[in-house]
């Protein structure tokens, strides 16, 4: 009795342990599939909103302009010859043909200041020197007056204030400049030199160059004149342009006869003769962009064409169209360009305007005035815009327009660009001077990530696919357990060590040694194979010493000699084929060498993705079931043909994963391409040459831009296209996977 009631007593207690252990083991397997399930919805929303907060940051630059009306009233001056806005679009300052000038509050509308000029003679033309405010105003006598806007910023009250004034900085006398009448007038101001250019009724054009220099008896400026010059015109002009240097003239006409004239050896030579508008189209306004060196034509069609000098093999330069921006079907009036970028903004006789960009080939936006225009003007921030009708009615618009540079094509397509022979795709977002254009094209920098990854994968997938495959399924267990943890401990050396050692340790080897190092590459596998040859035909007895799975050991020596012998006949077989010197040859026949370049590039990032490829691979072959294997050999297939047929296919799920992981990890390098290449966007898929990547562009780039700017929000875009590259790769690798996994699963 007793014992039947303990050994019912322990059956009690065993199932209240089973019960207390299965209620444990149900919460911990709840708690594993909550916590597992809430960890990958974390990373998925993590990588969902990543992507979602790039597109907030580059959404703006595709936003077209907006213009805002303001401000609505008359304008005091008639007949404008010049108007122009200051910086902060607080003051405008207008020239009337009466010789009077008024500086005007734009806000109120009020007049701030008025000036009359010093010599009481009629004008018959004006010419704007810099962007600085200096002015040149031609006399009926001939001579010149020369002055200039300036604008005193003050505190009081701690509130900013800006008062107007003229100056005279070369005094208030005119400058003699031609015995008759001047009815066009042009010119440039730079640091120490001035040029003046003149046509008079005639058709004669007068050029003077001034040297500019600091007077010693006050503060004002000295004006030494320099050389003169005289060009008969066969043509009458409407338009004269100038460039400082002095460098360009250029002489345009109504029906489109243009005269190009170059400042060589101290005189103006005849560069080239064109006509600008065919079909009876007529020239109705031109003026320079932005740095003076396109040319804008509007014509009586309503189009504005840009123009520059194109630069052929021979070095001859040529004004060739590049590109045309339509506005309406109305002669083009008024043109002016931006003061910081290479934007304008046209208007047509019935008052039509148009905000347009140049590189980005975009109509920013279109606006109608109501009437014709006689001025406009823009400030150089580009957001206030002032515009002047015939009948004196003034609008003053607001507006917003900050990215104008950017456009698909300017991204994606070949551009032309100032000063370049052709269309190209360019990245080069910063220079020296302020008459340079930002040139924000992906392709490049797109092409380097693909061309890193490709040279890294090129290296990196015999090596690693072919080590797996001989470590999983040939090697000894004692002799994979020593090799796989080695390779696999690669993949913790840091990438900016990698780095490092490529740019400063191999990069230079490589160079001293080119031929040595490919004579290597193409050796090695040589030898190798060789080796397995003469080893399989080796006597048995010798075969046999060697344990199965060891033989890979014997390799060692076949690679420390392989190596050894591709040096020592790289030195004559350079000086035989290359001179003595095979980067100085490829330079020399057409093949840029750079030290740091793909190579490299390959070599080094290769070394870091092997690890990951590998050991992958190499899980996934040594995951295959054992009784398959067994059971192909017990059917008298061989190892060869076991490993063909039966373990890479059954395997090839992971092993495709491996290459697309391998795949994403080099795209997505950024130390390695950043340290062991040029950094240089070009697009060559030269193996001598670098390259700059989109990774690399980020972390070179985003510390120096400006928050905001289009600088700034482009590199934002390079990451989501590089975040774009990765998905899309993963997306591939994983439909593949499923696709193989599918298809073999059953085995």
């Amino acid at each position: 009795m007793s014992t039947s009631i303990k050994d019912t007593t322990r059956k009690l207690l065993d199932q209240q342990t089973q019960s207390g252990k299965h209620k444990r083991r149900k919460i911990n397997d709840l708690l594993a599939r909550y916590g597992i399930a809430v960890g990958g919805m974390s990373v998925i929303v993590a990588v969902v909103l990543i992507c979602f907060y790039l597109l907030w940051v580059v959404l703006p630059i595709f936003k077209p302009a907006s213009v805002e009306l303001e401000k609505d009233y008359s304008w005091s001056q008639q007949q404008l010859m010049h108007l122009e806005v200051e910086e902060y679009g607080e003051i405008a300052f207008g020239l009337g043909a009466n010789g009077s000038m008024q500086f005007t509050d734009v806000e109120t509308n009020q007049p701030i200041a008025d000036f009359e000029l010093p010599q009481q003679q009629n004008i018959t033309a004006f010419a704007q020197l810099d962007l600085k405010g200096m002015m040149a105003i031609s006399y009926a006598d001939g001579s010149v007056q020369l002055l200039q806007q300036d604008y005193a910023i003050s505190y009081p009250d701690n509130q900013r204030q800006l008062t107007p004034s003229i100056q005279y900085p070369f005094g208030e006398d005119a400058v003699s400049f031609a015995d008759t009448e001047v009815r066009l007038l042009n010119g440039k101001m730079w640091e120490d030199g001035l040029l003046l250019a003149g046509v008079t009724n005639d058709n004669q054009v007068i050029t003077k160059e001034y040297y500019v220099e600091q007077s010693f008896l006050g503060e004002g400026l000295e004006l030494d004149e320099a050389n003169s010059a005289t060009i008969q015109l066969n043509f009458k002009p409407e338009y004269l342009l100038a460039t400082q240097g002095p460098d360009w003239l250029y002489a345009i006409g109504k029906q489109g006869q243009m005269s190009a004239y170059r400042f060589k050896s101290g005189e103006w030579k005849l560069q080239e003769t064109k006509q600008l508008t065919q079909n009876g189209v007529e020239v109705t306004q031109a003026n320079f962009l932005l740095g003076q060196v396109s040319l804008m034509i509007g014509d009586s069609n309503g189009v504005v064409s840009q123009w520059f000098q194109v630069t052929d093999e021979d070095n001859v330069s040529t004004l060739t169209n590049i590109r045309d921006f339509k506005l309406s079907d109305n002669p083009i009036a008024l043109f002016i360009p931006e003061v910081r970028r290479k934007g304008f903004i046209a208007a047509d006789n019935a008052g039509e305007v148009g905000i347009f960009y140049t590189t980005s080939e975009r109509l920013l936006e279109q606006f109608s005035f109501g009437q014709p225009i006689q001025a406009l003007s823009i400030n150089s921030r580009s957001n206030k815009l002032l515009v002047v009708g015939k009948d004196g009615l003034a609008n003053t618009f607001f507006i917003e327009n900050e990215h104008p540079e950017i456009s698909w094509s300017s991204l994606w397509n070949q551009v032309f660009y100032e000063g370049y022979k052709e269309p190209t795709f360019t990245w080069q977002s910063s220079a020296s001077t302020n008459d340079y254009e930002s040139k924000f094209s992906l392709m490049p920098l797109s092409f380097g990530t693909l061309k890193a990854a490709f040279y890294a994968m090129l290296f990196a997938v015999p090596l690693a696919i072919f080590g797996a495959i001989f470590t999983a399924y040939f090697m000894a267990p004692k002799m994979r357990s020593m090799v796989k943890p080695t390779v696999e401990i690669m993949e913790a050396l840091p990438t900016v060590i990698l780095g490092f050692l490529a740019g400063l340790w191999l990069a230079p080897i490589i160079e001293e040694t080119l031929v040595g190092f490919l004579l290597t590459i193409i050796l090695l596998p040589i030898f190798t194979i060789l080796f397995g040859l003469a080893w399989n035909k080796a006597p048995g007895s010798i075969r046999h010493r060697i344990p199965d799975g060891w033989q890979a050991a014997l390799l060692l020596p076949v690679i420390v000699l392989g190596t050894v012998f591709s040096f020592w006949i790289g030195e004559p077989v350079e000086a035989w084929l290359f001179d003595g010197d095979m980067p100085r040859w490829l330079d020399a026949n057409g093949f840029n060498y750079d030290q740091r370049n793909s190579l490299v590039v390959g070599l080094a990032m290769g070394f870091a993705v092997i690890p990951t490829i590998f050991s992958i691979t190499e899980d996934a072959i040594f995951s295959v079931p054992k009784h398959l294997t067994n059971g192909s050999l017990a059917l008298g297939a061989s190892q060869w043909q076991t490993l063909t047929r039966v373990v890479l296919p059954t395997a090839s799920p992971g092993i495709f994963s491996a290459l697309m992981i391998g795949l994403g990890r080099a795209v997505g390098e950024t130390m390695i391409v950043l340290m062991a290449t040029g950094n240089t966007p070009v697009m060559d898929m030269n193996i001598f040459e670098g390259m700059r990547t989109l990774s690399a562009n980020i972390a070179v780039e985003m510390p120096e831009s400006e928050v905001g700017s289009s600088h700034y929000r482009v590199l934002f875009l390079a990451a989501f296209v590089l975040f774009l590259f990765t998905f899309a790769f993963n997306t591939i690798a994983e439909v593949v996977r499923q696709r193989l996994r599918n298809k073999y699963g059953s085995l």
